[in-house]
């Protein structure tokens, strides 16, 4: 597991505070992918309601709060495949 993975799970566990309802997948190009559902944030690559997928810098500014998950994906930064409901409650969650 790369470094950037192991960071960002540890942030997204911060910021998450406890589980998450429903499943979300984050794909860190070049990386690998963290999965957060009820049971919390960890390294993975299960199926979910949604997946976002960016890379390991567009994470990064993501986590930092130097760039907004929305700006994100109206940019092409980030892009969302599934629930884009879900989506934007991480978007909320995350900024």
């Amino acid at each position: 597991m790369s470094d950037v993975v192991n960071e960002a799970v540890r942030v997204l566990s911060e910021k998450l505070n406890g589980g998450f309802a429903g499943s979300a997948k984050f794909v860190i190009e070049g990386e690998g992918a963290i999965m957060l559902d009820a049971d919390g944030v960890r390294a993975g690559d299960d199926d979910a309601d949604v997946t976002l997928t960016a890379s390991a810098d567009v994470f990064q500014q993501i986590l930092e709060g130097d760039l907004n998950p929305t700006t994100a994906f109206m940019s092409g930064k980030l892009s969302v495949d599934g629930n884009m409901g879900m989506a934007m409650q991480l978007g909320s969650v995350l900024s």
